[in-house]
């Protein structure tokens, strides 16, 4: 791992253990105490010397010392008051928000959280690839991408800082704020000739900002609908952003499908307003994703539950520089409609208490196209 990549990581990792020392909030309540001098007194039911009997009520010691009127019992108003049931929580019919365990899958549950988030990925060969991770090559006119040079290595580190605020048990807010490191490790040679080509960046990458809303909410299942924007806030010259605006909407679904297994599912779009540069780079990308997780171990404080995501997406449209064609055509760019991509991510969820949890794991292709061939994500989410 190269000089920038381990300071990235330790920075992460400083991070995470940061917020360790956030202390588990417990809600203790305190059984209600009877003060002797409101209590009712249990009066017995007795007769008088004519054997009819006297009517039973609860004596104040006011009324002992009260001479009687008219030789009757003074009574007492009728308690009528009947116990209330205790009022069922607004929280009742949601499921833990530990019940989501994916760490790749967006999550359906809505709820209020502040998460952190490192990714550390390897062997980018087509960053450029319908502007979905970077602006296409600045070696092509007009364009607004990373000069000189057409990467074909590119590692890269993001870390993600979101928070998500629900103000009601169905609707949230959420503004995810990330910061990348990018490593361009290879480019194609007849680019770089009179040049080492551009070399590490780091700094603000695209802003995004969305709305969840739960169509259904209960203790088994949640159905959301997702809406987040994403704002070209990134550096698009050095690979920080695509330099365009874009929306992605999506669908997003968990279900609690026995006390310890849990499936996770995601469709949705990621749509550029528009492309960076002059040329039409900038594609759709429809994502699709399913995740099963099983707890593995639950404790009193401690769950460990074990995450299996595929995760994938087809570009329908926009287009990549491509080394291969140099000399070929001018600028030396292919189309990408069609290319799909799939990876596997494998994962361990430990959630602590009912407020945080802690996510490990590693995502590998499975087709010759890729976004990277590996990746590693680190997670840490606080829930309230």
């Amino acid at each position: 791992m190269t000089r920038a990549a381990t300071i990235s990581l330790f920075a992460a990792i400083l991070l995470l253990v940061a917020v360790l020392p956030i202390s588990l909030r417990a809600q203790v309540t305190t059984p209600a105490t009877v003060d002797d001098a409101t209590a009712p007194a249990f009066a017995s039911q007795s007769a008088d010397d004519s054997g009819s009997p006297l009517v039973s009520s609860a004596i104040s010691s006011d009324d002992v010392s009260a001479p009687s009127t008219g030789g009757q019992q003074p009574k007492s108003p009728a308690d009528n008051s009947k116990p209330s049931k205790p009022k069922p929580s607004s929280d009742s019919d949601r499921p833990p928000i530990e019940g989501s365990m994916v760490g790749y899958i967006d999550n359906a549950v809505v709820g209020s959280e502040i998460r952190i988030r490192f990714d550390a990925g390897f062997g980018d060969n087509f960053p450029d690839r319908a502007e979905f991770f970077y602006a296409q090559c600045g070696c092509n006119a007009g364009a607004h991408g990373p000069k000189p040079g057409i990467a074909t290595n590119l590692n890269f580190q993001q870390l993600y800082m979101r928070g998500e605020y629900a103000p009601t048990k169905r609707l949230s807010l959420l503004v995810d704020v990330p910061v990348r490191w990018i490593e361009p490790l290879q480019f194609a040679p007849s680019t770089v000739q009179s040049s080492p080509g551009f070399g590490d960046q780091s700094g603000l990458s695209d802003v995004q900002a969305g709305v969840k809303l739960a169509l259904l909410a209960s203790q088994q299942r949640y159905l959301t609908v997702q809406f987040v924007a994403s704002f070209p806030s990134g550096d698009s010259y050095s690979g920080l952003g695509t330099g365009h605006y874009s929306v992605a909407p999506s669908l997003l679904y968990f279900q609690k499908v026995t006390d310890r297994f849990s499936l996770e599912a995601q469709l949705g779009d990621t749509h550029p307003i528009e492309s960076s540069g002059q040329l039409a780079f900038a594609g759709d990308v429809f994502t699709y994703g399913i995740g099963p997780s099983y707890e593995l171990y639950r404790g009193e404080k401690v769950r460990i539950a074990s995450v299996l995501e595929l995760v994938g997406w087809q570009v329908l449209g926009g287009l990549e520089n491509n080394a291969a064609l140099i000399g070929v055509v001018k600028p030396p760019v292919q189309s990408v409609d069609g290319v799909s991509i799939v990876n596997l991510k494998a994962g361990i969820r430990t959630s602590v208490g009912h407020h945080q949890s802690f996510y490990v794991g590693f995502g590998q292709a499975l087709t010759h196209d890729v976004w990277y061939k590996h990746i590693i994500r680190l997670e840490y989410r606080y829930t309230f």
